[in-house]
């Protein structure tokens, strides 16, 4: 019964917390010198973003009641 009280919400938070401690770890042990390591997370926070961006486009979208 607790599973089905937990949902989608909680699985989806789970894999997002898995995934940034995966990026931390990773990160703590990469053989990159800080500049190359900054360039790489400003790179992917960008591409993040624009991921998020186009999601919400998308949603945005696909809920607008049609005229």
């Amino acid at each position: 019964m607790a599973k089905d009280e937990l949902g989608g919400g909680a699985v989806l938070l789970a894999f997002v917390a898995g995934a940034i401690a995966g990026a931390a770890v990773a990160l703590l042990f990469a053989p990159a010198t800080g500049e190359d390591t900054r360039d790489f997370l400003g790179q992917r926070a960008r591409e993040g973003r624009d991921k998020v961006v186009d999601a919400a486009r998308q949603f945005r979208a696909a809920t607008e009641p049609e005229a």
